[in-house]
């Protein structure tokens, strides 16, 4: 209906900043597609997903990989591969992406039960705050297990903050410390990569598994990849399976995924400029707000001050400007590689436009 709202008043462009999964396949990734060699993967033996995982492996730092279809079927994944006892618990950011988009999934199917610290602004929670969450095994009457800790990095509803090498540390040191796990939800990894200036296998370093999102900033179709030990993916296998996940010639996927890993890591840097540009172009719009030393990455938070969220999106809908209303007072809008300086300019200028009733001369077109 959207599309069809949006063509019926003839909208002869459109900048679509709803999300970084928003990117079509590159003519490369369809070139890939058709040719890909292809075989039964449930069976193991795809050689197009054979050489992602290996390839991605290799990328982070770890043992093995796999490929799957989603980011929330990653983490789930993983998170019952540490937790594989009903009655677990994991110690989890209370704005992260496992405890508040993925359906309860880890409690629903997996019978693990989550504990929330609180994310601060740079999407850190506090060690100490960490660490008071786990429980006391002497209570283990009364209390869950706690067997697992999450990280969100870069970290999404905090803004796409990133996680510093030495946070991370030392996270992965109190983990093991008290004998637990430490997953990381990666599914901007590579963003907090480029933006910190560490190579990815290094900030994940301490982790027991992470899992990386191949159809955001690097623009594949679909999938994710969970990395890890070789007996953990190994139970990773058999659960991807027991959840619906085991494809059979998905090397046509894979070989797209693996496109967007060698093509569009190097143009992550770039989104990143984009989204301070708008945002700095935002924050000098009266009746937005935007802290703009807290855009690190691709994901840019606005602040509508007389809380018009709603009609300023239908508004910019009209002109084609796509973003994601998150409440009555705030929007959301999130760069991949198929936005344009030129896009920039326009989305300015229309946001300019919707708030003063001006229109831009210069609107980028």
């Amino acid at each position: 209906m959207v599309a069809e709202s949006r063509h019926s008043r003839m909208v002869t462009r459109t900048v679509d900043l709803r999300s970084d999964t928003v990117s079509k396949p590159t003519e490369a990734m369809r070139a890939a597609m058709a040719n890909a060699e292809v075989d039964d993967d449930v069976l193991g033996h795809d050689p197009s997903a054979l050489r992602l995982e290996t390839e991605m492996a290799k990328i982070m730092g770890k043992e093995a990989a796999l490929f799957v279809p989603s980011g929330t079927m990653s983490n789930l994944i993983s998170v019952l591969v540490h937790c594989n006892i009903r009655g677990s618990e994991v110690i989890l950011g209370s704005k992260s992406h496992i405890h508040i988009y993925e359906n309860g999934g880890i409690s629903t199917i997996g019978g693990v039960h989550p504990r929330t610290v609180k994310n601060n602004e740079d999407g850190t929670m506090d060690i100490d705050l960490i660490e008071a969450a786990i429980r006391d095994p002497r209570g283990e009457i009364v209390y869950p297990t706690t067997r697992l800790i999450c990280l969100e990095n870069s970290q999404g509803s905090c803004g796409g903050r990133c996680l510093s090498v030495e946070y991370t540390d030392r996270v992965g040191e109190l983990a093991k410390k008290h004998g637990l796990k430490l997953h990381i939800d990666g599914a901007r990894i590579f963003n907090a990569s480029v933006a910190l200036g560490v190579p990815v296998s290094r900030l994940v370093q301490d982790a027991d598994s992470v899992s990386v999102c191949l159809s955001k900033g690097l623009g594949a179709p679909v999938g994710s990849v969970i990395v890890g030990s070789k007996s953990f993916v190994a139970k990773a296998r058999i659960l991807r399976k027991t959840l619906g996940g085991g494809m059979r010639q998905v090397g046509v996927l894979c070989a797209a995924a693996l496109v967007g890993v060698q093509e569009n890591v190097s143009k992550l840097e770039d989104d990143h400029k984009k989204a301070k540009m708008l945002a700095e172009g935002l924050n000098q719009i009266k009746g937005l707000r935007v802290n703009v030393a807290a855009v690190e990455t691709n994901i840019i938070y606005i602040d509508v001050v007389e809380g018009a969220a709603e009609k300023l999106c239908k508004n910019l809908e009209q002109h084609g400007i796509l973003i994601m209303q998150e409440s009555p007072i705030s929007i959301r809008v999130a760069f991949h590689h198929q936005i344009s300086a030129s896009d920039v300019q326009y989305t300015l200028s229309c946001f300019k436009q919707a708030l003063t009733g001006v229109v831009q001369e210069d609107n980028g077109i």
